[in-house]
């Protein structure tokens, strides 16, 4: 974090991060600082104790800078006299400490799904994190009614924070660690019919951008939503009709070359070239696509005798059309980037073929065989 000199001059002068929210540390007044957010807003703070426990001393310019100061000389005094014991930190703290520290690790994605389910389903302000127990956190999750994987995705999210919060000693134990998750996880065997996935498919050319094209897409090619949703223009070879993405996308951490056929290049003609991404966020620059639920929703409701789906059995349909159509296993490996099946350990050492044209002509039949679904003879 960086050091400065604080001033009312240098504390005007502090530029705000790209995202997420940076300390400028005092040199004059040890463990003292402000915390600059994307926003704007500057709050002053101050760490003490071995375990570097960080509290809020309020907002600029509620209160001055000289006010603040005064007041961390006088609370690390305490402190280090014994008259005021190190306190666990606030949930509103642990909650910015923990997405900071999810920030140098993390993908952005993960960072936006772990902050948009904590500032959702555990609003717990500025109580402190020793306070929260088992039954506070139960009883937000009952409260979300949305879906039960919802219920369960909060679950974890929050555990995720109190197991951060354990390692990091701001808690002296986890008020969860032994709280199974609030639905039993269903096995993730769905796969849709041909009638579904035609359905499905048909539906995708007729909805409107972005949703439209992004569910077309992951019925084509079999990639993950994120990997579609990440999609830039420069990935996409249109002479070669191959798309490579890159290591930091993709799940495994290789980069993955795919080729496509004709149905891919149709929507890919459809998409507008407004940026490096094919499929950006409309409310934030820079950013991609995630209104999922929503989109999901009225994608959903213009469909007809169709069982529940998530978007990533798209994905198992996927490599169950390609065993229909007899495409070979390790070749459908290929297509969706596995690297621990048929393929593997030493073998996957010493087997370097990239299989292209085995995958070109997969795509190909695939391609063909959605084409006969669409027009039945």
């Amino acid at each position: 974090m960086p050091k400065v000199v604080l001033t009312e001059i240098t504390l005007k002068s502090l530029p705000p991060p790209v995202s997420g929210q940076t300390t400028y540390w005092d040199k004059t007044t040890s463990g003292f600082g402000v915390r600059v957010s994307q926003g704007g807003s500057k709050s002053f703070v101050i760490v003490h104790g071995v375990n570097r426990q960080r509290e809020t001393l309020g907002r600029h310019p509620t209160i001055t800078l000289k006010q603040a100061r005064d007041q961390a000389k006088k609370l690390l005094a305490q402190i280090t006299l014994g008259v005021q014991q190190s306190r666990t930190i606030s949930y509103k703290d642990a909650r910015d400490l923990f997405l900071e520290a999810c920030e140098a690790k993390n993908k952005r994605n993960t960072v936006d799904y772990y902050r948009k389910r904590l500032d959702t389903h555990f609003r717990f302000g500025r109580k402190r994190l020793d306070e929260i127990t088992r039954t506070d956190i139960q009883s937000r999750i009952r409260k979300i009614k949305t879906s039960t994987s919802e219920q369960n995705h909060a679950f974890v999210v929050i555990r995720t924070l109190m197991n951060w919060a354990l390692a990091e000693q701001h808690v002296d134990q986890s008020p969860i660690a032994s709280l199974k998750p609030p639905v039993k996880p269903q096995a993730r065997d769905h796969v849709l019919t041909d009638y579904e996935l035609i359905q499905v498919f048909k539906a995708s050319q007729e909805q409107p951008y972005p949703f439209g094209p992004i569910v077309s897409l992951l019925v084509l090619t079999g990639m993950r939503r994120n990997e579609v949703a990440s999609m830039k223009w420069d990935w996409i070879d249109r002479s070669e009709q191959t798309i490579i993405i890159p290591a930091d996308v993709t799940k495994n951490k290789r980069v993955h070359s795919l080729p496509y056929a004709d149905l891919v290049e149709a929507v890919l003609e459809t998409i507008p070239e407004i940026g490096p991404y094919l499929f950006p966020s409309r409310s934030k620059t820079g950013t991609i696509f995630n209104g999922w639920g929503k989109s999901k929703e009225r994608f959903d409701a213009s469909l007809e005798d169709i069982m529940p789906y998530t978007l990533h059995d798209l994905r198992r349909t996927f490599a169950t059309t390609h065993a229909k159509i007899g495409t070979p296993i390790h070749v459908t490996e290929k297509l969706l980037n596995h690297v621990s099946g048929t393929i593997s350990g030493v073998a996957a050492v010493y087997n370097r073929h990239s299989y292209m044209d085995q995958m070109r002509t997969a795509v190909t039949g695939y391609d063909i065989y959605l084409k006969n679904l669409s027009n039945p003879r």
